[in-house]
């Protein structure tokens, strides 16, 4: 008997979402992420107050530490799909759900569903810690301005998982995937945006700056909140299209 494509998404999105939640490192990662931002913010704000707090955005300062955030996010993505690799239950699954291009799409779909509400919740932190902190000295931020911003940090960590979730399924291993990503974003790209300027701004993590760092007078926005979207999309949909492909093709 056929089965069709929008019930085979619904079972596959309901075994995938249910392996996410019931995997104990998912919540160890999440929770050390958001005490880590917590941290971050309370310095961030810290150093803000003794600065010049009066001409600084509560916006930037709550989001300071989104480039440490990341990180953690870089691990869920990569743990998301290299997890089943250890101890082989790659093959259980496989065994279970034969159809391996909706398997790894329903995947990346399951790990969106539950990195968008804690991405939010995460960035939001440090940005609430920020206004606490600094309402009565730093300046007042509009509440629509907030939710595009938060909207946009959202997106970027989302993104961000997601891209990983696919190097995670192209290398299988949590190790490699883990050095060649946190080494790009941390050591290359940073090395790279000082080599090769004209370009520095269609990496993945450069992109998706743009998407929720407010516009500044002090400095040139080379790209918009949605043409960052679009480039950062662009290198997701990109990993991700090419690990389904090779998902398919070889053994597990």
């Amino acid at each position: 008997m056929s089965v069709s494509s929008s019930r085979k998404i619904t079972l596959i999105l309901g075994a995938e979402l249910e392996k996410l939640v019931t995997l104990p490192q998912v919540w160890l990662i999440l929770t050390g992420t958001f005490i880590l931002n917590l941290v971050l913010a309370a310095a961030f704000t810290s150093a803000g107050l003794q600065g010049a707090a009066g001409t600084q955005s509560i916006l930037k300062i709550g989001l300071a530490s989104m480039g440490y955030l990341q990180a953690g996010f870089i691990i869920l993505g990569i743990l998301a799909t290299c997890s089943e690799y250890t101890g082989g239950q790659i093959r259980t699954t496989l065994t279970t759900i034969p159809w391996r291009g909706f398997q790894l799409f329903t995947k990346h779909l399951a790990l969106a569903i539950v990195t968008i509400p804690l991405a939010f919740i995460i960035a939001a932190s440090g940005v609430l810690y920020a206004f606490i902190m600094m309402k009565d000295t730093a300046l007042v931020i509009e509440i629509d301005a907030m939710i595009k911003t938060l909207v946009g940090a959202t997106g970027y960590l989302t993104l961000t998982t997601l891209l990983s979730a696919a190097i995670g399924a192209l290398l299988r291993r949590t190790t490699p995937a883990l050095v060649v990503l946190l080494g790009h974003y941390f050591i290359v790209s940073p090395l790279l945006k000082d080599f090769l300027p004209s370009i520095k701004n269609y990496f993945p993590d450069t992109a998706g700056y743009y998407m929720y760092m407010p516009p500044s007078s002090d400095e040139i926005n080379v790209l918009t909140p949605t043409q960052g979207t679009g480039v950062s999309m662009l290198w997701t949909l990109i990993f991700i299209t090419v690990a389904i492909v090779f998902y398919r093709k070889r053994d597990a």
